[in-house]
């Protein structure tokens, strides 16, 4: 083999390795929309809804059941950021209010702006699962080793089947600084949350 044709073999293989990088970078990117268009398309994501509406004084929680509610917590790949829960689990009452909190630690030298995707299991307990306050509802700015701790209220309704005694809720941690003009949000004093893309 010619040193020409090392070469020429050389370049093409660097062309194709570049390709595959953009490809994946490109289906990074657009992860996020893919992922609600799927479970809007399928209603078998086990997403929770947006914000409830809940008075806490005209329902009498089901005393009789305790559901395990489990949190995990992850950031998707190339997020630096730390995330996590301050506990692993709660037991709640159906129709029981509950607040648990997490915390978000930007690790990295430059403000970053990140957006929470939940995800709920059993599948058939997401429409009875509802938050009232939730940090996935908004997008999160932190500035460069700043950490943030957010609270999430919930309430298990008592309508979920008795068959459910307990629930996996996990979150899914994407940095979307790429989307949103950072400069615009620390001009104008801001440093905590924007509404969100989807939530």
């Amino acid at each position: 083999m010619t040193e020409q044709t090392q070469q020429t073999q050389i370049k093409r293989t660097v062309r194709k390795l570049s390709l595959i990088v953009l490809g994946m970078c490109g289906f990074a990117f657009a992860l996020v929309p893919l992922y609600d268009l799927f479970c809007e398309i399928t209603g078998l994501n086990g997403k929770t809804g947006g914000p409830y509406v809940f008075d806490e004084a005209s329902t009498e929680p089901d005393r009789s059941r305790l559901i395990k509610v489990n949190f995990l917590t992850n950031t998707n790949e190339g997020m630096p950021w730390k995330f996590w829960s301050a506990k692993g689990a709660v037991r709640v009452h159906p129709g029981e209010a509950k607040t648990v909190s997490f915390f978000v630690k930007n690790t990295t030298n430059k403000p970053m702006v990140a957006q929470a995707i939940p995800s709920l299991v059993p599948f058939t307990a997401a429409d009875f699962f509802h938050k009232t306050e939730c940090f996935c509802f908004e997008q999160q700015l932190l500035l460069p080793g700043e950490e943030v701790e957010m609270p999430m209220r919930f309430i298990v309704g008592r309508e979920l089947p008795k068959n459910v005694g307990s629930i996996n809720l996990s979150y899914a941690l994407f940095d979307i600084t790429d989307r949103v003009d950072i400069s615009t949000v620390l001009g104008n004093g801001e440093q905590d949350q924007l509404p969100a893309a989807g939530g």
